[in-house]
């Protein structure tokens, strides 16, 4: 099993070089050298032999600390030390986790009851067409007791585009908290209306703000501490990843491993800590010929990272959400509006769901508007 170069017993500072060097795994440093290490990551030779000292300390007791720790629950831990799931495990484990509702019933239905915990979903589209109104809905839907049907969760935002708008958290959150007041009929949801309040819900979102790619990689790798202090957290939003890797990187090599890296991290946190990761990513333009059209940025390698992807797009005057990679749903389009009380289904959809080919083709007719990103 590789081990992240986070948990290792060094420095944050030196963690931080490490990770923006492009350094996830122990396994990535176990045959450099020195002073080649030193020259990658920016640090002093002395750091970089410190480095290269503690992976091999730690390593070295790795598989006997994994072998001993998996065998704790029962007798015959035989040499794998892994832990075994049976496919009827993980059946049982998904049946008990829920999902996050948008308040967008077309949508949630497409999807199969929301935004799926437990798996990382990434949202695509340009400027204006409803990403952060998305992230913002699910942020405040995330905490939705139990007894409406919701998680009872918390949320971490990160902000990396500085998009986060405290006012229409309080306009989404104040309908949130008068839908289900409305709803309230026994005494249990009745109870549950006292602590869900505007408040509340904007307690329970902890925001952070990252300003370049560094800040949020060492965000993501310090991250599964701070959940660990708070196992109530049901929802991680990054708005969004794009924005901190299109610019500063001349080897785009470097770019590659370190989106790798991030997205290996993202789905370890999702599974181990049974918690939403929600991405949003801008559009770039690919020109084929003489033709072009827009597609999500971060390059193609970067399209299978995400368990699914979602494309809010315009046609027309219409906004149009569409599952375009899922491997638990079909391809779907759906209708949305963005609403003073925030994500909506359309008030008379005129594209219902349907199957949809996987294609970009649609696309060309985006462009920045008015609205919300």
């Amino acid at each position: 099993m590789q081990r992240p170069v986070s948990s290792l017993s060094l420095s944050p500072s030196v963690k931080v070089k490490l990770l923006s060097a492009g350094f996830q795994f122990t396994t990535d440093l176990l045959h450099l050298k020195p002073l080649q290490l030193s020259r990658e990551a920016g640090l002093s030779q002395q750091e970089a032999l410190e480095v290269l000292q503690t992976v091999r300390r730690e390593e070295g007791g790795g598989d006997e600390a994994t072998a001993s720790g998996g065998g704790g629950g029962g007798g015959g831990g035989g040499g794998g030390g892994a832990v075994s799931l049976t496919a009827l495990d993980l059946l049982q484990k998904e049946e008990e986790l829920r999902s996050i509702v948008t308040f967008s019933s077309q949508l949630d239905a497409a999807l199969g009851g929301g935004f799926p915990v437990g798996k990382t979903t990434e949202i695509c589209g340009a400027p204006g067409v409803g990403k952060t109104q998305l992230c913002l809905q699910l942020a405040v839907d995330v905490q939705v007791p139990q007894c409406f049907g919701g998680i009872g969760g918390q949320a971490v935002f990160i902000d990396t585009e500085g998009s986060f708008m405290i006012q229409r958290a309080v306009d989404i959150a104040t309908a949130a908290v008068r839908h289900c007041s409305l709803l309230a009929e026994d005494t249990e949801q009745r109870d549950a209306m006292a602590t869900f309040s505007i408040e509340t819900i904007l307690s329970n979102m902890f925001l952070v703000r990252c300003h370049d790619y560094i800040e949020l990689l060492a965000e993501i790798y310090l991250l599964p501490e701070f959940l660990s202090q708070h196992p109530r957290v049901r929802l991680v939003v990054i708005d969004s990843v794009a924005f901190p890797f299109r610019q500063h990187f001349d080897e785009l090599s470097q770019r590659t491993r370190l989106l790798n890296g991030l997205a290996q991290q993202l789905i370890t946190i999702a599974t181990s800590h049974d918690i939403a990761v929600v991405m949003t990513n801008q559009m770039t333009t690919r020109v084929q010929g003489s033709q072009s059209q827009l597609v999500p940025a971060l390059g193609e390698s970067w399209g299978h990272a995400p368990t699914i992807r979602l494309l809010l797009r315009w046609a027309g005057a219409r906004r149009l959400a569409t599952i375009f990679k899922s491997p638990g749903h079909t391809d779907a389009t759906v209708q949305y509006q963005i609403t003073a009380d925030g994500f909506r289904d359309a008030e008379q959809s005129e594209l219902p769901q349907s199957k949809r080919p996987r294609t970009y083709a649609d696309q060309s007719t985006a462009s920045e508007r008015d609205g919300s990103s």
